[in-house]
């Protein structure tokens, strides 16, 4: 009985944390003059991957490698698998020319260099620990420079637009370049007073927090009385409920039709999980795998999900991840479950 509870006080904490995290988000990014891609990749992705981090260091000190891997491994396949094809079955996510020039390359420059690591040193050393927070912070560094020049140029063309409105006295619409109908409201985002961003976001943040910890007791609950092992745990059932911030927080943005903060949050949590969380859990002890399923099973499938989303980006004419795209992640994520499993 607790289990259930567990399961739908978290299901519930975890909707409402991501919706007020994204009105937080979005304020916050007018406030600093940066893109809601931006703070997806960034502000949310750290807060979204903290349920991540509180398992893999948990796990660690009960020296639990498999359940502290498993974890990430398993939530950045998920992200992929699971919250972006349900949020791309939603609302068609568009791609801007920040995510396929920077932020995917360096997510799958991130991702092949795990498996190597894994490959060559079965685990990550500490010395990895460190390369891997100094590479966050180069990244971090540069994402930020352009999204601060890329913003101003946006805003410029906000006021020239704002501007051809005021000037249009005939009733004529003003159309972008597809043909379609823009409006002021459509480029004005509700901007909150500083205070009041910042006490949706942390608000946010802890409900999401305790929303993911009551969702894993309760899915663990169920899962240890089926007595199924340590890594298939983690793979499913703990990297499922760590993602489920993830899942809701992009949901909500697709809703909300804001589908940069959707991608930018699932690309950027998963090279967070990755950089963050990975070096960071490796500082506090040296990572070792005790499962070489973990390595050429689970990571070679992170990998390819992670090719196929820039197959996705890349083949499309106009860099969007449709529908169609997100029943084809979902149904892959299916397999890998099932093979997972079996």
């Amino acid at each position: 009985m607790s289990s259930t509870v567990f399961l739908i006080l978290g299901i519930l904490l975890l909707f409402i944390g991501g919706e007020v995290l994204v009105r937080g988000s979005v304020s916050i990014a007018i406030k600093l003059k940066v893109s809601t891609l931006v703070v997806g990749m960034t502000i949310v992705s750290f807060a979204t991957s903290a349920p991540e981090l509180f398992v893999s260091l948990q796990s660690l000190f009960y020296d639990n490698s498999s359940i502290a891997l498993g974890n990430i491994i398993g939530s950045n396949i998920a992200n992929i698998g699971l919250v972006l094809s349900c949020t791309a079955i939603i609302y068609t996510l568009n791609t801007t020319k920040q995510t396929y020039l920077l932020n995917y390359p360096f997510l799958l420059f991130c991702s092949l260099f795990l498996f190597l690591v894994f490959l060559f040193f079965n685990g990550i050393p500490k010395i990895f620990g460190y390369l891997f927070i100094i590479l966050l912070f180069v990244f971090l560094f540069i994402l930020i420079k352009r999204s601060r020049r890329e913003y101003a140029e946006e805003d410029l063309n906000s006021n020239q637009l704002a501007n051809s409105e005021q000037e249009d006295k005939t009733g004529c619409k003003v159309l972008d370049k597809e043909g379609l109908e823009i409006t002021t409201s459509d480029v004005q985002k509700t901007s909150y007073s500083w205070f009041k961003s910042f006490f949706y976001f942390f608000s946010g943040f802890f409900l999401l927090k305790y929303g993911a910890e009551f969702l894993v007791q309760g899915a663990i609950g169920f899962a240890n009385f089926f007595n199924i092992s340590d890594r298939i745990v983690a793979l499913t059932v703990v990297a499922i409920g760590t993602s489920v911030p993830e899942l809701a927080t992009s949901i909500i943005a697709a809703f909300r039709k804001e589908a940069d903060l959707a991608l930018g949050n699932i690309i950027g949590s998963n090279i967070f999980n990755i950089l963050a969380v990975l070096g960071i859990s490796s500082l506090a002890q040296d990572i070792i795998i005790d499962d070489n399923s973990l390595i050429f099973h689970d990571s070679v499938w992170m990998i390819v999900m992670t090719i196929l989303l820039g197959l996705f980006i890349y083949s499309s004419s106009h860099k969007k991840i449709s529908r169609l795209h997100g029943f084809v992640f979902l149904f892959l994520y299916l397999v890998y479950i099932y093979t997972t499993i079996v």
